[in-house]
Protein backbone atom coordinates (compact mmCIF):
# COMPACT_ATOMS: atom_id res chain seq x y z
CA UNK A 1 0.00 0.00 0.00
CA UNK A 2 1.21 3.49 -0.80
CA UNK A 3 0.90 6.72 1.15
CA UNK A 4 1.92 4.94 4.31
CA UNK A 5 2.01 7.97 6.55
CA UNK A 6 -1.67 8.68 6.01
CA UNK A 7 -4.58 7.19 7.91
CA UNK A 8 -2.45 5.80 10.74
CA UNK A 9 -4.71 4.83 13.63
CA UNK A 10 -4.56 7.00 16.73
CA UNK A 11 -2.84 5.40 19.74
CA UNK A 12 -5.05 3.81 22.37
CA UNK A 13 -4.83 5.48 25.78
CA UNK A 14 -1.98 4.01 27.81
CA UNK A 15 -4.16 4.02 30.93
CA UNK A 16 -6.42 1.27 29.58
CA UNK A 17 -5.90 -2.07 31.39
CA UNK A 18 -4.28 -4.91 29.45
CA UNK A 19 -6.69 -7.46 27.98
CA UNK A 20 -3.86 -9.76 26.84
CA UNK A 21 -0.44 -10.04 28.42
CA UNK A 22 2.33 -12.15 26.93
CA UNK A 23 5.28 -12.51 29.29
CA UNK A 24 8.65 -13.94 28.21
CA UNK A 25 7.01 -16.42 25.82
CA UNK A 26 9.26 -19.20 24.52
CA UNK A 27 8.14 -21.75 21.93
CA UNK A 28 10.35 -24.75 21.18
CA UNK A 29 10.40 -27.63 18.69
CA UNK A 30 12.41 -30.61 19.95
CA UNK A 31 14.15 -32.48 17.12
CA UNK A 32 16.66 -35.31 16.82
CA UNK A 33 19.38 -32.77 16.20
CA UNK A 34 18.50 -30.52 19.11
CA UNK A 35 15.84 -28.07 20.22
CA UNK A 36 14.79 -25.31 17.82
CA UNK A 37 13.57 -22.07 19.39
CA UNK A 38 10.83 -20.48 17.25
CA UNK A 39 9.79 -17.76 19.74
CA UNK A 40 12.36 -16.47 22.21
CA UNK A 41 11.51 -14.33 25.26
CA UNK A 42 8.66 -12.36 23.63
CA UNK A 43 6.66 -9.97 25.85
CA UNK A 44 3.90 -7.50 24.96
CA UNK A 45 0.40 -6.46 26.02
CA UNK A 46 -2.79 -5.63 24.16
CA UNK A 47 -5.69 -3.48 25.35
CA UNK A 48 -9.41 -3.67 24.55
CA UNK A 49 -10.23 -1.98 21.24
CA UNK A 50 -6.58 -1.83 20.19
CA UNK A 51 -5.03 -3.25 17.02
CA UNK A 52 -1.47 -4.45 17.55
CA UNK A 53 0.33 -5.15 14.28
CA UNK A 54 2.99 -7.86 14.45
CA UNK A 55 5.27 -7.62 11.44
CA UNK A 56 8.35 -9.34 10.09
CA UNK A 57 9.64 -11.57 7.31
CA UNK A 58 8.58 -15.20 6.91
CA UNK A 59 10.15 -17.19 9.72
CA UNK A 60 10.24 -14.28 12.17
CA UNK A 61 7.97 -16.09 14.65
CA UNK A 62 4.94 -13.83 14.36
CA UNK A 63 2.43 -16.51 13.30
CA UNK A 64 3.90 -18.93 15.85
CA UNK A 65 3.28 -16.35 18.58
CA UNK A 66 -0.37 -16.04 17.54
CA UNK A 67 -0.74 -19.83 17.33
CA UNK A 68 0.65 -20.20 20.86
CA UNK A 69 -1.83 -17.62 22.20
CA UNK A 70 -4.85 -19.48 20.80
CA UNK A 71 -3.49 -22.85 21.90
CA UNK A 72 -3.11 -24.43 18.47
CA UNK A 73 0.59 -25.35 18.43
CA UNK A 74 1.10 -28.58 16.50
CA UNK A 75 3.20 -31.22 18.30
CA UNK A 76 6.10 -31.44 18.85
CA UNK A 77 5.84 -27.65 19.20
CA UNK A 78 5.38 -26.57 22.81
CA UNK A 79 5.34 -23.55 25.06
CA UNK A 80 8.56 -24.02 26.98
CA UNK A 81 8.54 -20.84 29.04
CA UNK A 82 6.70 -17.67 29.93
CA UNK A 83 3.03 -16.92 30.52
CA UNK A 84 -0.03 -15.86 28.50
CA UNK A 85 -2.75 -14.05 30.44
CA UNK A 86 -6.22 -13.09 29.22
CA UNK A 87 -7.87 -10.54 31.52
CA UNK A 88 -5.43 -11.56 34.23
CA UNK A 89 -6.17 -15.32 33.89
CA UNK A 90 -3.36 -17.56 32.77
CA UNK A 91 -4.37 -19.58 29.69
CA UNK A 92 -1.14 -21.13 28.41
CA UNK A 93 -1.34 -24.02 30.90
CA UNK A 94 -4.99 -25.01 30.29
CA UNK A 95 -5.92 -28.49 29.06
CA UNK A 96 -7.33 -28.94 25.55
CA UNK A 97 -11.00 -28.95 26.52
CA UNK A 98 -10.81 -25.77 28.64
CA UNK A 99 -8.83 -24.00 25.91
CA UNK A 100 -11.36 -25.12 23.29
CA UNK A 101 -14.12 -23.39 25.28
CA UNK A 102 -12.08 -20.16 25.34
CA UNK A 103 -11.41 -20.32 21.58
CA UNK A 104 -14.39 -18.85 19.79
CA UNK A 105 -16.07 -17.40 22.86
CA UNK A 106 -13.21 -15.26 24.20
CA UNK A 107 -10.57 -15.53 21.46
CA UNK A 108 -11.47 -15.55 17.77
CA UNK A 109 -9.17 -16.38 14.87
CA UNK A 110 -8.95 -15.20 11.26
CA UNK A 111 -6.50 -17.03 9.00
CA UNK A 112 -4.85 -16.20 5.69
CA UNK A 113 -6.82 -18.66 3.54
CA UNK A 114 -10.55 -18.57 4.35
CA UNK A 115 -11.03 -21.99 2.78
CA UNK A 116 -9.01 -23.55 5.62
CA UNK A 117 -11.46 -22.05 8.14
CA UNK A 118 -14.68 -23.02 6.34
CA UNK A 119 -16.05 -26.52 5.85
CA UNK A 120 -16.87 -26.92 2.14
CA UNK A 121 -19.63 -29.45 2.90
CA UNK A 122 -21.76 -27.09 5.03
CA UNK A 123 -23.49 -23.82 4.22
CA UNK A 124 -21.97 -20.75 5.84
CA UNK A 125 -25.19 -20.31 7.80
CA UNK A 126 -24.91 -23.77 9.34
CA UNK A 127 -21.30 -23.13 10.31
CA UNK A 128 -22.18 -19.82 11.93
CA UNK A 129 -25.17 -21.28 13.76
CA UNK A 130 -23.12 -24.21 15.11
CA UNK A 131 -20.40 -21.87 16.37
CA UNK A 132 -22.92 -19.53 17.98
CA UNK A 133 -24.79 -22.37 19.72
CA UNK A 134 -21.51 -23.91 20.93
CA UNK A 135 -20.58 -20.77 22.82
CA UNK A 136 -23.86 -18.92 23.47
CA UNK A 137 -27.18 -20.04 24.93
CA UNK A 138 -29.52 -19.63 21.96
CA UNK A 139 -32.20 -21.60 20.18
CA UNK A 140 -31.70 -22.61 16.55
CA UNK A 141 -33.91 -19.73 15.39
CA UNK A 142 -32.16 -17.18 17.60
CA UNK A 143 -28.75 -18.37 16.43
CA UNK A 144 -29.81 -18.11 12.77
CA UNK A 145 -31.03 -14.54 13.31
CA UNK A 146 -27.74 -13.70 14.99
CA UNK A 147 -25.81 -15.32 12.12
CA UNK A 148 -27.80 -13.26 9.62
CA UNK A 149 -27.07 -10.08 11.58
CA UNK A 150 -23.32 -10.92 11.57
CA UNK A 151 -23.29 -11.50 7.81
CA UNK A 152 -24.96 -8.13 7.31
CA UNK A 153 -22.52 -6.44 9.68
CA UNK A 154 -19.49 -7.69 7.77
CA UNK A 155 -20.98 -6.49 4.50
CA UNK A 156 -22.31 -9.62 2.79
CA UNK A 157 -24.90 -8.39 0.24
CA UNK A 158 -28.26 -10.17 0.09
CA UNK A 159 -27.41 -11.91 3.36
CA UNK A 160 -30.87 -13.50 3.64
CA UNK A 161 -30.09 -15.49 0.49
CA UNK A 162 -26.34 -15.96 0.89
CA UNK A 163 -26.66 -17.47 4.38
CA UNK A 164 -27.68 -20.76 2.72
CA UNK A 165 -24.83 -20.75 0.21
CA UNK A 166 -21.70 -22.91 0.41
CA UNK A 167 -18.15 -21.45 0.73
CA UNK A 168 -17.31 -22.17 -2.93
CA UNK A 169 -20.17 -19.88 -4.00
CA UNK A 170 -18.42 -16.84 -2.50
CA UNK A 171 -15.51 -14.83 -3.92
CA UNK A 172 -12.23 -14.69 -1.97
CA UNK A 173 -13.07 -11.33 -0.41
CA UNK A 174 -16.59 -12.43 0.53
CA UNK A 175 -15.25 -15.68 2.04
CA UNK A 176 -12.89 -13.65 4.20
CA UNK A 177 -15.84 -11.56 5.37
CA UNK A 178 -17.63 -14.78 6.32
CA UNK A 179 -14.54 -15.90 8.27
CA UNK A 180 -14.53 -12.55 10.12
CA UNK A 181 -18.22 -13.06 10.95
CA UNK A 182 -17.36 -16.57 12.18
CA UNK A 183 -14.54 -15.22 14.35
CA UNK A 184 -16.75 -12.53 15.90
CA UNK A 185 -20.13 -14.27 16.16
CA UNK A 186 -19.67 -15.36 19.79
CA UNK A 187 -18.47 -11.89 20.85
CA UNK A 188 -14.79 -12.61 21.63
CA UNK A 189 -12.71 -10.01 23.43
CA UNK A 190 -9.61 -10.82 21.36
CA UNK A 191 -9.09 -11.76 17.71
CA UNK A 192 -5.87 -13.21 16.30
CA UNK A 193 -5.80 -12.23 12.61
CA UNK A 194 -3.00 -14.08 10.80
CA UNK A 195 -2.30 -12.52 7.39
CA UNK A 196 -6.04 -11.87 6.81
CA UNK A 197 -5.51 -9.84 3.62
CA UNK A 198 -2.53 -11.56 1.97
CA UNK A 199 -4.56 -13.69 -0.46
CA UNK A 200 -6.74 -10.74 -1.56
CA UNK A 201 -6.20 -8.06 -4.19
CA UNK A 202 -5.37 -4.54 -3.04
CA UNK A 203 -8.88 -3.07 -3.31
CA UNK A 204 -10.35 -5.94 -1.27
CA UNK A 205 -7.50 -5.64 1.24
CA UNK A 206 -8.52 -2.05 1.92
CA UNK A 207 -12.14 -3.09 2.48
CA UNK A 208 -11.17 -5.84 4.93
CA UNK A 209 -8.87 -3.48 6.87
CA UNK A 210 -11.64 -0.87 7.09
CA UNK A 211 -14.01 -3.59 8.31
CA UNK A 212 -11.60 -4.77 11.03
CA UNK A 213 -11.05 -1.21 12.26
CA UNK A 214 -14.80 -0.54 12.41
CA UNK A 215 -15.51 -3.76 14.28
CA UNK A 216 -12.79 -2.94 16.83
CA UNK A 217 -14.26 0.52 17.33
CA UNK A 218 -17.87 -0.68 17.58
CA UNK A 219 -17.32 -3.78 19.72
CA UNK A 220 -14.17 -2.92 21.69
CA UNK A 221 -12.53 -6.06 20.32
CA UNK A 222 -8.73 -6.22 20.52
CA UNK A 223 -6.92 -7.52 17.43
CA UNK A 224 -3.45 -8.98 17.08
CA UNK A 225 -2.84 -8.43 13.36
CA UNK A 226 -0.05 -10.64 12.03
CA UNK A 227 1.37 -9.56 8.67
CA UNK A 228 4.53 -9.10 6.65
CA UNK A 229 3.12 -5.95 5.02
CA UNK A 230 4.07 -2.62 6.62
CA UNK A 231 1.45 -0.95 4.43
CA UNK A 232 -1.29 -2.94 6.17
CA UNK A 233 0.23 -2.00 9.54
CA UNK A 234 0.20 1.68 8.57
CA UNK A 235 -3.46 1.56 7.62
CA UNK A 236 -4.78 -0.52 10.50
CA UNK A 237 -2.58 -0.69 13.60
CA UNK A 238 -2.47 1.45 16.74
CA UNK A 239 0.86 -0.05 17.76
CA UNK A 240 3.38 -2.21 15.93
CA UNK A 241 5.67 -4.97 17.15
CA UNK A 242 8.52 -5.92 14.81
CA UNK A 243 9.87 -9.48 15.06
CA UNK A 244 13.09 -10.99 13.77
CA UNK A 245 14.31 -14.58 14.24
CA UNK A 246 11.83 -15.27 17.01
CA UNK A 247 12.43 -12.11 19.05
CA UNK A 248 10.88 -8.67 19.32
CA UNK A 249 13.30 -6.06 18.01
CA UNK A 250 11.08 -2.97 18.22
CA UNK A 251 7.64 -2.05 19.57
CA UNK A 252 5.80 1.26 19.79
CA UNK A 253 2.98 3.42 18.39
CA UNK A 254 2.56 2.64 14.70
CA UNK A 255 2.83 6.23 13.54
CA UNK A 256 6.05 6.81 15.51
CA UNK A 257 7.70 3.60 14.33
CA UNK A 258 6.73 4.19 10.69
CA UNK A 259 8.04 7.77 10.66
CA UNK A 260 11.14 7.19 12.79
CA UNK A 261 12.15 3.53 13.03
CA UNK A 262 14.89 2.93 15.62
CA UNK A 263 16.06 -0.61 14.86
CA UNK A 264 18.16 -1.09 11.68
CA UNK A 265 15.89 -3.99 10.66
CA UNK A 266 12.76 -1.86 10.99
CA UNK A 267 14.43 0.92 8.99
CA UNK A 268 15.25 -1.64 6.31
CA UNK A 269 11.62 -2.79 6.16
CA UNK A 270 10.45 0.81 5.84
CA UNK A 271 13.02 1.70 3.21
CA UNK A 272 12.00 -1.19 0.97
CA UNK A 273 8.43 0.10 0.55
CA UNK A 274 7.49 2.67 -2.12
CA UNK A 275 5.85 5.81 -0.74
CA UNK A 276 3.79 8.45 -2.53
CA UNK A 277 5.70 11.72 -2.76
CA UNK A 278 9.15 10.14 -2.48
CA UNK A 279 10.96 9.92 -5.82
CA UNK A 280 13.84 7.47 -5.62
CA UNK A 281 15.67 5.65 -8.37
CA UNK A 282 15.98 2.43 -6.38
CA UNK A 283 14.38 1.20 -3.17
CA UNK A 284 16.59 0.10 -0.29
CA UNK A 285 16.94 -3.58 0.47
CA UNK A 286 18.12 -5.68 3.39
CA UNK A 287 20.97 -7.90 2.20
CA UNK A 288 20.82 -11.59 3.07
CA UNK A 289 17.88 -13.53 4.50
CA UNK A 290 16.30 -14.58 7.78
CA UNK A 291 18.46 -17.26 9.48
CA UNK A 292 17.11 -20.79 9.84
CA UNK A 293 16.10 -21.80 13.36
CA UNK A 294 19.11 -24.13 13.54
CA UNK A 295 21.51 -21.42 12.37
CA UNK A 296 20.68 -18.32 14.43
CA UNK A 297 23.98 -16.47 14.97
CA UNK A 298 25.27 -15.53 18.43
CA UNK A 299 24.65 -12.04 19.74
CA UNK A 300 22.02 -10.04 17.86
CA UNK A 301 20.44 -12.38 15.29
CA UNK A 302 20.30 -9.51 12.78
CA UNK A 303 24.03 -8.69 12.99
CA UNK A 304 25.14 -10.53 9.79
CA UNK A 305 22.74 -8.33 7.77
CA UNK A 306 23.25 -5.09 9.69
CA UNK A 307 25.43 -2.34 8.23
CA UNK A 308 25.80 -0.68 11.66
CA UNK A 309 26.98 -3.70 13.66
CA UNK A 310 29.97 -3.51 15.94
CA UNK A 311 31.77 -5.96 18.21
CA UNK A 312 29.17 -6.24 20.96
CA UNK A 313 26.44 -7.09 18.42
CA UNK A 314 28.28 -10.30 17.54
CA UNK A 315 28.76 -11.38 21.18
CA UNK A 316 25.73 -10.33 23.24
CA UNK A 317 22.01 -10.70 22.60
CA UNK A 318 20.26 -7.35 23.24
CA UNK A 319 17.01 -7.15 25.21
CA UNK A 320 14.33 -4.53 24.60
CA UNK A 321 15.49 -1.13 25.87
CA UNK A 322 12.58 1.12 26.84
CA UNK A 323 12.41 4.66 25.45
CA UNK A 324 9.13 6.22 26.63
CA UNK A 325 6.25 4.47 24.87
CA UNK A 326 8.70 2.64 22.62
CA UNK A 327 11.29 -0.08 23.09
CA UNK A 328 14.08 -1.35 20.84
CA UNK A 329 16.47 -4.30 21.09
CA UNK A 330 19.63 -2.77 19.68
CA UNK A 331 23.01 -1.99 21.26
CA UNK A 332 23.20 1.23 19.22
CA UNK A 333 20.52 2.69 21.47
CA UNK A 334 22.38 1.86 24.66
CA UNK A 335 25.81 3.04 23.57
CA UNK A 336 24.80 5.78 21.12
CA UNK A 337 24.92 5.88 17.35
CA UNK A 338 28.65 6.40 17.34
CA UNK A 339 29.51 3.09 19.02
CA UNK A 340 32.22 1.09 17.33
Amino acid sequence: MNGMENNVAAPVADTAPALLEVRSLRVEFPTRRGTLVAVDDVSFSLRAGEILGVVGESGAGKSMTGTAIIGLLEPPGRIAGGEILLEGRRIDNLDYERMRRIRGKEIGAIFQDPLTSLNPLYTVGRQLVETIRTHLTMTEAQARRHALDMLKEVGIPAAEERIDHYPHQFSGGMRQRVVIALALCAGPKLVIADEPTTALDVSIQAQIITLLKRLCRDHGTAVMLVTHDMGVIAEAADRVAVMYAGRLVEIGPAQAVIRDAHHPYTRGLMGSIPTIGRDVERLEQIDGSMPRLDAIPPGCAFNPRCRQRFGRCEREKPSLIGQGDRAVACWLHEQGEGAS
